[in-house]
């Protein structure tokens, strides 16, 4: 679908034919009010409820995992314990894709939080370190059918205008559990056990679905008139989602065992990979072709280089600087309020004809603030530093990665907004891992890994201050990157 010139947004609401879904009582576009306007509240309550449940888990189970790995006795397999949640998400990210597409948002979405459930419990009741990882797994393969399936649901249920407060609010959903989630899963760790943080949120999943299921059966059940054959999958796709999972599992193993043997799992993660990559994602990614390749691409370079940045902050402040794990992790908590604001910003409607400035700027940002991070290596550059820093870094991704969800859905034509919005979600999360890979074994390779054996009294003496320069400076580098990648957002 050709992009529109977003000053001319209105008007393209009002002429473009209304896409009809079997099922629905309304064409989208056609209520009025805003998200939470008697139309949309019971629908948008519902769908934020599960972006703040997710955001809930992923930053209490965090605080529990090493607890968790201790009592299992699987320390050794602490890391295969995130990597299974990714490479399982990928997966389900592309079948999500298809499945939205052909048959609606609606089976995925239930599934999907039907798996993230039954993840949970299985690993909160795990009693071997192998069951524990399988539940991760389970988890993230519910996890990447849910936020695809959500995107769907707000391509087909929300016009156009109301698209950038929908995104605003599922950023909004993070602030709380950034906040809160660390602190109430450590005193839920400390006083009743690891095991609750993962058995009690099944229990809150109720809610959401009971809300938000009606609404999305009525406003966006069904396929699309003119979609695919309904009845098939491409089993094309869903082969190379298997080779991009398994490839992305290998290259993770590759990088936490630096040997010359682990050459050739890397080697044969990369031979998985590049393929599906190339498959999986919009023509011309790889080179930022105008329009929706660079969106996509724009997602995995923000999303990339800021997450693999924000992985060594704590880990610098403890060992460098002497601050406990719980100040460190505190001193990343008012991200989570700059992110909301900065994605509530892109939501204005006054700001849209700006909004690929408004992109340029938000990267900018992020790089300054992850290049800003090292600062407090030296010791007469205040800690809190660190903490500005990566406010202005957040506010600069609220700008930006809500901004690429609204433009991903402008650019694509209602039967492919499943499948495009499984590639932006593919682009983020193998950027991550890509990412987090090479700045973890530049870590490692320049004395880094002695960090974490270290005391904190010997802290300087034992640890390389370089080891963590080369992580931030390069993703610095990236970032500044996807500052150009701003500009190729529009098609001509």
């Amino acid at each position: 679908m050709a992009a529109l010139d977003p000053r001319d947004a209105d008007v393209a609401d009002a002429a473009a034919d209304p896409v009809h879904i079997p099922g629905a009582s309304e064409p989208p576009g056609h209520a009025s009010g805003g998200v939470l306007g008697r139309s949309y509240r019971a629908l948008s309550i519902g769908i934020v409820s599960v972006v703040v449940l997710i955001a809930f888990e992923a930053t209490a189970v965090g605080t529990a995992m090493p607890v968790a790995a201790r009592e299992l006795d699987g320390v050794s397999l602490y890391a295969f314990a995130f990597s299974a949640y990714f490479t399982t998400s990928l997966f389900g990210m592309v079948l999500a894709g298809q499945w939205s597409d052909r048959r609606g948002p609606l089976s995925p979405l239930t599934c999907g939080i039907a798996a993230f459930a039954a993840g949970l419990l299985l690993s909160g009741t795990a009693g071997a370190m192998w069951l524990f990882i399988l539940g991760r797994a389970v988890q993230g393969f519910g996890g990447g059918l849910v936020i695809v399936a959500l995107y769907v649901v707000v391509g087909r249920a929300y016009p156009e205008r109301l698209r950038p407060a929908i995104m605003a609010a599922f950023a909004a959903g993070w602030v709380v559990p950034s906040i809160v989630g660390p602190l109430a899963a450590g005193t839920v760790t400390e006083h009743l056990g690891w095991r609750w943080v993962f058995v009690g949120i099944p229990v809150l999943v109720v809610f959401p679905l009971a809300l938000a299921l009606p609404q999305i059966r009525r406003r966006a059940g069904g396929p699309v008139d003119g979609s695919k054959d309904a009845a098939s999958f491409d089993a094309r796709r869903i082969r190379l989602a298997l080779g991009i999972s398994l490839g992305a599992g290998l290259l993770q193993y590759a990088a936490q065992d630096l040997r010359w043997l682990s050459l050739l799992p890397g080697a044969a993660g990369t031979a998985l990979l590049v393929p599906a990559v190339l498959g999986l994602l919009p023509r011309g990614t790889y080179r930022a072709a105008r329009g929706l390749p660079s969106v996509v691409l724009l997602r995995g370079v923000a999303a990339g280089s800021f997450i693999a940045a924000e992985s060594f902050v704590p880990l610098m402040l403890v060992t460098q600087r002497g601050l406990t794990p719980t100040l460190a992790g505190f001193s990343l908590a008012a991200g989570g309020a700059t992110w909301a604001l900065g994605s509530w910003v892109q939501s204005r409607s006054r700001v849209e004809p700006y909004r690929d400035r408004l992109m340029t700027l938000g990267m900018v940002l992020v790089a300054a603030a992850i290049a800003a991070a090292p600062s407090v290596l030296i010791e007469a550059v205040p800690v809190w530093t660190v903490a500005v820093a990566w406010g202005f870094g957040c506010f600069g991704m609220g700008l930006v990665i809500s901004s690429t969800s609204v433009l991903l859905l402008h650019l694509s034509a209602p039967e492919e907004a499943g499948s495009n919005s499984a590639a932006l979600q593919i682009s983020d999360g193998l950027s991550n891992v890509i990412l987090l890979a090479a700045g973890g074994a530049a870590f490692a390779t320049l004395g880094g890994g002695t960090v974490a054996h270290s005391t904190t009294e010997a802290a300087g003496a034992a640890s390389h201050p370089v080891a963590f320069a080369a992580v931030f400076l390069p993703m610095a580098a990236v970032a500044l990157l996807g500052a150009w990648v701003t500009t190729r957002v529009r098609e001509r």
